[in-house]
């Protein structure tokens, strides 16, 4: 093995050599085991999300390769509609070209091609974080297979009713000019104004008052609502007003959304552009008027001085001339939530148009009680309230897009309007008696995204084909992913899995959190505190970082803070720390809770745990090649430090089973860092070398610590691989040879699993006393500063025999790791001399400081230590009692100083009690 780890001299050739060799692959002659991965958009690249997700999957894939089970990671890339679009238009734009002059065929070629020349990025990049996934079955949303899956679908659903279309509220992004998702409307809080406008009664007895934050849809105003339990108004209801500006009358109604407490307690009424006054225009019966245009101009619906201009300023129109006509009240600042396109930052307007829908109720309730009688079930369990909440509430669902890319909806139009569904319009023609003569046409739009994504499970595997593979890996085994999208897909695919299969898509839906800074925010280009996985497998430099988090700001003139921010937090860059050390991280950060926040501390703690475990091998491999492992047998005389760490070893094995089966990864990386860590590496390691560093040692202990050297570190490989792959992978290709492995990879051992029979609580007693005793010393050298190479003579007090028995067997191991010089039995009234003291259960252990400390000087070294602490303390104090600095300086600043105030407080307190027991000797 080379001497230093280098995690970029391995990584890539041993995934080539995973990937050439197949080792992804369906094998294994156990249960079939299956878990779809979440499709990310073609026009990605990978975040620290798909990667948190990602290793997360990989360890569950590589635990169940590991089992014997046949074990499928389904890989496949989402078309993405919207954003794949934006990439190609945008191209087309700097060539000085748009879409509608390139035609829709020809644009189509256009983005096929840009998928086959750039679309693999984020491929790639899950290769680079290990992913285990069967890239023999890559599948894409847009392929043939996945387009004759989605038709089915869309066919059938039609022919039931349960898909229709019709004019409702959508989402709409104006600059898009398509409908969106929720999930693609961001809201931001944002600095408005709140309008008070009088409508004045039509019999002219006075007004009513309505408060807006949008005075411009007033233009589309059909009714003015009060509460009906609001005396104020009781007598008014049924009465009408003029609405300003626009010669209409409109009645006043009541309806219970009213919050009689919210302003005036009057509601002004807009059901084609705000979604809670649909439902009551519903309610109600009232017009449906559509002020706007689909890119947010005032439509012919409103009054002409008002048509044409854009919303904004419309909006400065309709007040001005509100103030001119008197009918303006107080005009005063507001926060409210705006809501903005995540594509193109611009404003969603609710807006009613013609679009196709998804009958959603008849799906919804088996896709309830799917999850209600456990055939599903939701990890956390918690997660369960916010599937049912959203169930329970459900509406149809806008599955239409007003764009070019993606499955274009398969209807067709005659000259009369008639439409016509089908697989093809050639299916359609002969279906319907429909001959050539007669013109169709074919509906514009295409499918939502989440439409084909709603397939996933077993649109993938070959359906509406009964393929072998759909027999045998559907329903897969567990969903992983985000709470944010229980709705938009996890709730969609339990639908339509149940509707087309007739069984749940998969059995467990694991919802992780979502990864934040180390301050708890989120992470966003906008914020400037984007991490990019790739970045911290291979480093970056503070200047191509700052670049890479300044380019292509939707918000440019953020982009000197986030400068300013990225190098106060980064001034040398970031460091290489590899793939393992980064999933290790991941696997330790996977919680129970809703937000994780990501420190990059945590890497480089992991990036030294790779170190130790690659020394660790180093040592093993030292001191067990060319020699005899017990491989062909042989008399074993195991050292009490072997069956101690043995026995350490099955509970270590029963945890990470139980923490894996629990899909709790950050209790299975604590115990795997803590046991490798701490007992192999700083245990064990020691007490095996006086077993191979003893001449008059018999060749059966020698061949049994060997052997147990070799054992253990292939356990712990085998433990570690599913959440750190490559070092695991590099190392046990070295040690295979010294345990017999069998097969090729790591990939193929066995899983470790418990052996109770070789669970020895006696060895693992002693062994906790033996840690007892050289612990103790080592806290008095620490206190005393007594150099750890300096051996120390030993007076035990109040000792009972068992531990004057247990010192005597392990005299040669306690002696090695406690640096001892003597060791003196006292008698219960034996006079102690001046001495330091620690306990091991009720025995004394006592370290005469007569010669080893010279209690002055010490005590003068601790008091200048302890002034410097003094300052340090003083100074953060007075810095943060200045009310200026806490107030102005950046958040981050002020919490690392307090920090460090902790700090030095913690250390003065430390070396006070180390005075305070010099002084006692």
């Amino acid at each position: 093995m080379e001497k230093t780890y280098d995690p970029h001299a391995i990584e890539q050739h041993i995934y080539r050599f995973w990937e050439e060799r197949g080792h992804f692959a369906p094998q294994g002659s156990g249960r079939p085991y299956c878990i779809m991965i979440p499709p990310p958009n073609v026009t990605g690249t990978l975040h620290m999300g798909h990667a948190f997700q990602d290793t997360l999957m990989d360890l569950l894939i590589r635990y169940h390769r590991m089992q014997g089970d046949n074990t499928l990671w389904q890989v496949g890339t989402d078309h993405a509609g919207i954003a794949t679009q934006m990439v190609v238009e945008r191209q087309l734009k700097a060539e000085g070209r748009s879409r509608h002059e390139l035609g829709r065929e020809a644009f189509i070629e256009r983005v096929w091609q840009w998928r086959e020349e750039s679309g693999g990025t984020i491929t790639e990049q899950l290769r680079r974080m290990g992913a285990s996934l069967d890239w023999s079955r890559e599948r894409f949303t847009m392929d043939a297979g996945l387009s004759r899956a989605v038709r089915e679908v869309f066919v059938r659903l039609y022919e039931e009713g349960l898909i229709y279309r019709g004019k409702r509220l959508v989402n709409w992004d104006p600059v898009l000019q398509t409908a969106i998702s929720d999930l693609e409307v961001i809201p931001d809080e944002e600095q408005g104004h709140l309008w008070d406008i009088h409508y004045p009664l039509s019999d002219g007895s006075g007004h009513l008052t309505v408060a807006t934050t949008r005075p411009e849809t007033m233009l589309g105003d059909s009714a003015v609502a009060v509460n009906p339990d609001d005396e104020r108004y009781q007598a008014l209801v049924g009465r009408e007003v003029h609405l300003p500006l626009t010669g209409r009358r409109i009645p006043v109604i009541a309806d219970p959304y009213v919050d009689p407490e919210f302003g005036s307690g009057c509601l002004k009424i807009t059901p084609a552009h705000d979604f809670n006054d649909y439902q009551v225009g519903l309610r109600h019966d009232l017009p449906m008027i559509n002020i706007l245009t689909e890119d947010a101009h005032i439509s012919e619906q409103a009054p002409a001085r008002y048509q044409g201009l854009d919303r904004y300023e419309a909006r400065e129109r309709v007040v001005a001339d509100l103030e001119a006509q008197g009918l303006m009240g107080t005009i005063r600042p507001h926060r409210l939530m705006v809501p903005r396109g995540d594509r193109t930052g611009a404003v969603v307007e609710p807006f009613l148009t013609d679009q196709w829908f998804v009958k959603v109720a008849p799906l919804a309730e088996p896709a309830v009680q799917a999850v209600q009688d456990g055939r599903i079930e939701f990890v956390p369990d918690n997660w369960r309230k916010t599937y049912f909440e959203w169930m329970r509430n459900i509406e149809d669902w806008c599955i239409s897009r007003q764009i070019w890319w993606g499955h274009r909806i398969p209807a067709w139009y005659d000259d009369m309007g008639r439409c016509y569904v089908g697989y093809s319009e050639a299916e359609v023609r002969q279906r319907h008696g429909l001959g050539e003569t007669i013109p169709l046409q074919q509906d514009e739009d295409v499918l939502d995204t989440w439409f084909s994504s709603a397939l996933w499970p077993f649109s993938t595997l070959g359906w509406p084909d009964p393929t072998e593979d759909l027999q045998t890996f559907y329903p897969t085994n567990v969903l992983v992913t985000g709470f944010d999208i229980i709705f938009f897909w996890v709730a969609r695919m339990i639908m339509m899995g149940l509707k087309f299969m007739g069984d749940v898509p998969f059995h467990q839906v694991y919802i992780h959190g979502l990864i934040r800074d180390s301050e708890g925010q989120k992470m966003s280009k906008s914020k400037g505190n984007v991490l990019d996985p790739i970045d911290l497998i291979d480093g970056i430099d503070a200047g191509s970082l700052v670049a890479k988090r300044t380019s292509g700001l939707m918000q440019p003139h953020l982009q000197d803070q986030i400068e300013q921010q990225t190098r106060q937090h980064f001034p040398d860059g970031i460091p290489a720390f590899g793939c393992d050390a980064l999933r290790f991280t991941f696997a330790a950060l996977a919680t129970t809770g809703r937000d994780i926040r990501f420190d990059l501390g945590r890497v480089e703690g992991y990036r030294n745990f790779c170190n130790k475990l690659w020394n660790a091998a180093r040592y093993v491999l030292m001191n067990t090649e060319g020699q005899d492992t017990g491989l062909q047998g042989g008399d074993l005389a195991p050292s009490l430090a072997d069956r101690w760490i043995v026995s350490r070893l099955q509970r270590i094995e029963a945890e990470a089973e139980a923490h894996i089966q629990d899909y709790r990864f950050d209790l299975l990386a604590q115990c795997l860092y803590d046991f490798t860590w701490h007992e192999y590496c700083d245990w064990y390691l020691e007490l095996s070398k006086p077993v191979l560093q003893d001449r008059e040692a018999t060749a059966a202990a020698q061949r049994a610590t060997r052997r147990t050297l070799v054992q253990v570190l292939d356990a712990i490989l085998r433990l570690l691989h599913p959440i750190m792959p490559f070092i695991t992978e590099e190392i046990w290709q070295q040690l295979r040879p010294l345990v017999g492995g069998q097969g090729e990879t790591i990939q193929t051992q066995p899983y470790p699993r418990v052996d109770d029979d070789r669970i020895d609580s006696a060895a693992e007693d002693e062994l906790a006393w033996i840690q007892a005793l050289v612990m103790a010393v080592r806290r008095i050298r620490s206190e005393m500063d007594i150099a750890p190479s300096r051996p120390l003579p030993v007076l035990l007090k109040d000792w009972r025999e068992a531990d004057r028995e247990r010192y005597q067997r392990n005299q040669a191991f306690i002696g090695t790791l406690a640096r001892l010089e003597s060791v003196q039995w006292l008698g219960q009234d034996a006079d102690v001399p001046e001495s330091a003291t620690a306990l091991v259960g009720e025995m004394r252990v006592l370290i005469p400081v007569a010669g080893l400390v010279d209690k002055e000087a010490e005590l003068a070294r601790l008091e200048r230590e302890m002034g410097k602490l003094r300052q340090n303390v003083e100074r953060a104090e007075a810095k943060l009692a200045n009310s200026s600095f806490v107030e102005k300086a950046p958040a981050e600043v002020v919490a690392r100083e307090r920090e460090r105030l902790e700090e030095n407080r913690h250390a003065l307190q430390q070396l006070e009690g180390q005075a305070e027991r010099i002084r006692a000797l």
